[in-house]
């Protein structure tokens, strides 16, 4: 009996203290912490005396000054971030090449030939060789080069010591969410890869904080979603303005993406604290690292070994199970129609609804396992669904044309507008994460549960989203 009234007090007095850490508010922490530097460095002053010599870290203090500062700070973190992408996207244009012309251009081919000497029937060629294959060869080609670049960059400005300045400068706006400020690296390194931003949310402590980053991570345009985003503003957006300003606005329509990503992550994160995940607030005191220089070798390794190959794999290994689905419902027919164009002419009044088609629904119901083929089947699905035949086109497998005209010609073919391109850009934004996220947020959070709304919540905020948005371009036109 007195165990239990023991346990009842215990109980009352957590509630009480949990309660007032409530009402003295979120800065409670941080006014501590503060005093007791200001404190420390007092008597530092008082009683030490340093002559001719000075401050170990003088240098980091005047660098820190300005890239943590209240005007500067967060310019100078969106030009360096852009920057990493400018070179991530500019760089990766011509290995992608070069690894297209090889796997696809090149050893389909040889493949196919030597598949068709050996007598090798056309429901194993196909599957195999125009369905897993090519949808393994295009993950490689367009996934590869991308993280190959982004990853190092990222590593690099990690070793540097300036990434927890970026935590330090976003702490403000993700704990008014009520998430966690080392959510930003979280969510920086999702713009790589989200299954990478899943696994990066190791850094929180706080088991309902680091389940807030896990959930919100997809809101980060991985690079399996840039090519979508570039291709689709190019030809929807550059299309609206002279030709000598195209590439600019459209690069601003993606950058305009990626930071409304960024608003619906803070925006979520303030809905599940104030919600599901209601909780303690956690402290976060950050104490800035020096800043050091790189160390080559190790970023490499770390970048390539442990990030770049390990998400690669992943991909690869749902892609080929993904491609043999694609080639399936592409040539499968059943009273004179392909699954695909049946699914498309079933889905397509309510795809409408929200300013998309039936052809956008399919190719991210079957490219799940890999962003990274997602405009490959749309070209292939939308030629099969108009009769258009060409290069690669109308054959029932998965390509990808050179000639932008030639793209953009196909889609308009298939009925796309203005609206179409603007809605299928906030929906690559906000769609369920790929199998290989999925697969990764169920091993960190060993949850089905939180796995299922990690999948969902996006798909539902992304049709609530292309709804309004099609309303509105109605109403307005």
């Amino acid at each position: 009996m007195e165990t239990n009234t023991s346990l009842k007090n215990k109980e009352d007095i957590l509630s009480e203290a949990n309660k007032a850490r409530w009402d003295l508010g979120v800065n409670f922490h941080d006014t501590v912490i503060e005093s007791i530097y200001a404190e420390a460095s007092n008597i530092a002053r008082k009683t030490v005396k340093q002559k001719g010599e000075k401050a170990a870290y003088s240098m980091d203090l005047k660098i820190d000054k300005i890239v943590t500062s209240k005007w500067l700070g967060f310019p100078i973190m969106f030009l360096l971030l852009s920057l990493v992408f400018w070179l991530t996207v500019s760089g990766a244009n011509y290995p992608s090449g070069l690894l297209s012309t090889l796997l696809i251009d090149y050893m389909h081919p040889i493949l196919k030939n030597a598949a068709a000497a050996i007598n090798m029937p056309w429901w194993l060629d196909g599957p195999l060789i125009d369905g897993g294959y090519l949808a393994m060869a295009w993950v490689i080609a367009v996934m590869l080069p991308p993280m190959a670049i982004f990853f190092p960059l990222f590593t690099l400005l990690e070793d540097l010591g300036y990434l927890p300045r970026v935590a330090f400068n976003m702490d403000s706006m993700f704990r008014k969410a009520g998430a966690h400020g080392k959510q930003a690296l979280t969510m920086s390194m999702g713009f790589g890869c989200n299954a990478a931003g899943v696994i990066a949310a190791r850094v929180i402590d706080s088991p309902r904080e680091r389940l807030i980053a896990i959930i919100t991570n997809n809101f980060s345009l991985c690079n399996g979603r840039w090519p979508t985003q570039i291709l689709i503003a190019t030809i929807f957006i550059g299309a609206l303005v002279p030709a000598k300003i195209a590439g600019l606005v459209s690069a601003g329509a993606v950058v305009g993406v990626a930071v409304l990503g960024i608003f619906f992550s803070l925006v979520v994160s303030w809905g599940l604290s104030k919600s599901v995940l209601k909780g303690e607030a956690s402290s976060f005191s950050l104490e800035l690292p020096p800043y050091r220089p790189p160390r080559i070798w190790q970023t490499l390794y770390t970048s390539l070994i442990d990030r770049t190959i390990f998400v690669l794999w992943r991909a690869i290994i749902f892609a080929v199970p993904a491609g043999i689905v694609i080639w399936l419902v592409a040539n499968v027919h059943y009273d004179g129609l392909s699954l695909a164009q049946h699914f498309i002419d079933w889905t397509n009044p309510f795809a409408f609804v929200f300013g998309l088609n039936g052809v956008i629904l399919l190719a991210y119901i079957i490219a799940i396992p890999a962003n990274e083929i997602v405009i490959p089947t749309v070209l292939m699905l939308t030629a099969l669904n108009t009769g258009i035949h060409g290069v690669g086109a109308g054959t029932g497998v998965i390509f990808e044309l050179d000639s932008l005209a030639d793209t953009a010609n196909i889609l308009h073919a298939g009925g796309w507008t203005l609206l179409t391109g603007i809605n299928i850009m906030l929906f690559s934004l906000l769609h369920n994460p790929c199998s290989t996220t999925i697969f990764t947020i169920y091993k960190e959070t060993k949850s089905v549960k939180w796995t299922m709304i990690s999948t969902f919540l996006p798909i539902v905020m992304g049709f609530a989203v292309c709804f309004l948005t099609t309303q509105i371009w109605f109403w307005l036109v």
